[in-house]
C-alpha cells in the first residue's frame, strides 16, 4: 500500500511537553515522590494550565484531546487537598471521578493507585459489572476519592444507605462529551441533582455540544477557569500523525483488511467496526485463518474486557478489533495503526478513534515519537463525501491506494468457508444484520445512504453469496432537556479544616 499523491507537510509547534516542572507547583513531598517513581518530570500543556487554578480550589472547564495530560491534572488537586486536610475516612467520600466507560475507569484507577503510593487516602473503582456487594461493603466503611461509570454510581448514590457523600469536596467529569454520546444524560443530570452543590468541580470535554453546554450549566456554581489547549492548533488531531484513507469498493473490501492485517502482523494494530456483532465475526473469522486477533466490543463481559484490554496493552505486536467502547480515553501505548474499517458516524468520532496513537510522551516525560504512527480510513467510493467534512474539522487527510493485483485472492475461499461452518454462517448473517441497522442509524445519512449501499457486495465482505431478507428501521432522535440551576462554590482547605474540626471534635 501506497500513496496515491505526496502529503503536504506542515510544521507543529504543538509541543505536548512545557518546560514547567511538577517541582515548580510545590506539592507535598508524598505525591513528588510517587510522580518520580512514575517518571513524570515535566508537565504536559494542559498539566501546566489546569494545574494551577484546581490546586488554588477553582473550578476548571478543560477541552482537551485524548493523550494531553489531563488525568493527572485532575488526580493531583485530589490528593493534594486530602493530604493538607488529612482527611479521614470516617468523613465519607472527599472526591469523585466520573467516566463513561468501563476500561477508562480502571486506567483512571490505576492512575490514581500509583499516585497515592505514599498517601494514606483510601481509594476504589464503583462501575456495572463489578461485584456490587463488595461495592457496598468500601462505601459503607468509607472511601475517600471513588472512580467510577455513571450508571453504578447513580445506583449507589440512590439505594446504598451507608454510602456517605455530603460532604464531597472535589466532583471530576472525565470525557463529558462521551458520557452523553454513549447514553448517560439522565443519569449525570440525576447525578449532578444528588451531589452537593458546594464542591469544586472540573470537567473536562475533547468536544463542545449542546448537550454538554447544558451539562456544563449545571455542573458549574460560578463561572469555571475556561482552558482550551486545542483552541489554536491547526490540526484537530495529535501531531506526528500520518493519516490516510483508502477508497475501497464492497466487493473487495475483506480482501483488502485481510491483505493489510496479513502484511502487518508484526504491528500494534486496532481495527475499529461499527457493532459488537461485527467485531465477533470478523474475531471468529481471522482467528479461524490463522490471523490471530483479539476482541473488545460491550457484548463481552467486564472481566473479559478487562483481561483483553491489558493484554493488548502488554503485547509488542497484536491486533484487537473493536468498536466505539475503546475508543475514548484508554492510553494503549505504542500502537502503530488505526483503522477504520466501518467509518465513524461524524468527524468528532474520528478524532477520537485515533486519538489511540502518536500518544507524543513517554513515561519519563520525554517527548517520543512513534515510528510508524498512522491512522487509515476505509471508504465506499458512495462515502468520499466525508472527506470534505473531515477536512472541515481540521483533519489533514492523504490518500492510499492499493493495486488489486497485490490484493490475496481468497474471496471464494471466505464464502466456502463460511457456507461450509455452520456457526460461522450464522455469525456472518448477524454480522451483515448489525452492519445495515449501524449503518441505517447514522447521523450522516446524506454521505451513508443506504439507497447507495450495494447490498451483495456488502454481503460478499462477510462472506455471503446471498444478502439476507433485513428490515431496517430508521431510528428516532431522543431531544435534550434542558435544566438551569443556581448556585455557589466552596472548596478551601481551610474551610475544610473547620468542617473537620466541628464533626471530630478536634483541632486541625
Amino acid at each position: 500500500m501506497k500513496r496515491k499523491r505526496p502529503q503536504t507537510e506542515e510544521s507543529h509547534s504543538d509541543t505536548l511537553l512545557t518546560d514547567e516542572t511538577f517541582e515548580s507547583l510545590q506539592l507535598s513531598k508524598e505525591t513528588l515522590a510517587a510522580l518520580e517513581e512514575m517518571n513524570f518530570k515535566y508537565m504536559t500543556e494542559v498539566q501546566a494550565r489546569c494545574l494551577p487554578h484546581a490546586l488554588g480550589g477553582r473550578d476548571v472547564l478543560g477541552a482537551a484531546r485524548t493523550g494531553s495530560g489531563k488525568t493527572l491534572a485532575f488526580l493531583i488537586p485530589i490528593i493534594e487537598l486530602l493530604s493538607k486536610v488529612k482527611w479521614p475516612n470516617k468523613m465519607g467520600t472527599a472526591a469523585v471521578v466520573i467516566a463513561p466507560t468501563r476500561e477508562l475507569v480502571i486506567q483512571t484507577h490505576n492512575v490514581l493507585s500509583e499516585l497515592c503510593s505514599h498517601h494514606p487516602h483510601s481509594h476504589c473503582v464503583v462501575m456495572g459489572g463489578a461485584n456490587r456487594k463488595v461495592e457496598v461493603e468500601k462505601l459503607s466503611k468509607g472511601t475517600t476519592i471513588i472512580v467510577a461509570t455513571p450508571g453504578r454510581l447513580l445506583d449507589h448514590l440512590q439505594n446504598t444507605k451507608g454510602f456517605l457523600f455530603k460532604n464531597l469536596q472535589i466532583l471530576v467529569i472525565d470525557e463529558a462529551d462521551r458520557c452523553l454520546d454513549i447514553g448517560f444524560e439522565e443519569e449525570m443530570h440525576e447525578i449532578l441533582r444528588i451531589l452537593p452543590k458546594e464542591r469544586q468541580t472540573l470537567l473536562f470535554s475533547a468536544t463542545q455540544t449542546t448537550r454538554v453546554e447544558d451539562l456544563i450549566k449545571v455542573s458549574f456554581k460560578n463561572r469555571p477557569i475556561y482552558v482550551g489547549v486545542d483552541d489554536k492548533r491547526k490540526t484537530a488531531t495529535v501531531s506526528g500523525l500520518d493519516q490516510g484513507y483508502l477508497i475501497c469498493s464492497g466487493e473487495v473490501r475483506f480482501q483488502t483488511l485481510f491483505t493489510f492485517l496479513k502484511k502487518n502482523m508484526k504491528k500494534k494494530i486496532i481495527v475499529f467496526f461499527s457493532s459488537c456483532n461485527v467485531v465477533k465475526f470478523y474475531a471468529e473469522l481471522f482467528n479461524f485463518i490463522d490471523v490471530p486477533v483479539l476482541e473488545l466490543h460491550g457484548k463481552q463481559k467486564q472481566q473479559k474486557r478487562t483481561s483483553t484490554f491489558f493484554e493488548f496493552c502488554k503485547a509488542q505486536n497484536a491486533i484487537l478489533l473493536c468498536t466505539d467502547v475503546a475508543a475514548r480515553g484508554l492510553d494503549i501505548p505504542a500502537v502503530d495503526w488505526i483503522v477504520q474499517y466501518d467509518p465513524p458516524d461524524e468527524p468528532k468520532e474520528y478524532i477520537h478513534r485515533v486519538g489511540r496513537t502518536a500518544r507524543g510522551v513517554d513515561g519519563k516525560g520525554h517527548v517520543v515519537t512513534v515510528v510508524p504512527s498512522r491512522a487509515l480510513l476505509f471508504l465506499l467510493p458512495s462515502e468520499k463525501g466525508f472527506l470534505y467534512y473531515l477536512k472541515e474539522a481540521k483533519v489533514p487527510l492523504h490518500e492510499y491506494e492499493i493495486a488489486s493485483s497485490k490484493l490475496a485472492n481468497i474471496q471464494s475461499q471466505l464464502e466456502s468457508l463460511v457456507e461450509r461452518n455452520y456457526y460461522l454462517h450464522k455469525s456472518a448473517k448477524e454480522a451483515y444484520r448489525s452492519y445495515l441497522l449501524a449503518y441505517a442509524s447514522h447521523h450522516m445519512k446524506h454521505i451513508f445512504n443506504m439507497e447507495a449501499l450495494d447490498l451483495k457486495a456488502v454481503a460478499k465482505s462477510f462472506g455471503l453469496t446471498v444478502p439476507p431478507a433485513v428490515h431496517v428501521q430508521s431510528q428516532s432522535t431522543l431531544n435534550s432537556i434542558k435544566k438551569r440551576q443556581k448556585s455557589q462554590r466552596v472548596g478551601k482547605p481551610d474551610r475544610l479544616k473547620a468542617l473537620l474540626a466541628q464533626q471530630l471534635g478536634s483541632s486541625l
